[in-house]
C-alpha cells in the first residue's frame, strides 16, 4: 500500500509539474 501511495504521490506530482509548464508557455504566448 505504502508503494501505491509514493505511486500517487509521483504522478501528482507530474501533473503539477505539466500545469505549471503549460501556464509558462501561456505567458510566453501572450508577450
Amino acid at each position: 500500500m505504502v508503494a501505491k501511495k509514493k505511486a500517487a504521490k509521483k504522478k501528482a506530482a507530474k501533473k503539477k509539474a505539466a500545469k505549471k509548464k503549460a501556464a509558462k508557455k501561456k505567458v510566453a504566448r501572450k508577450k
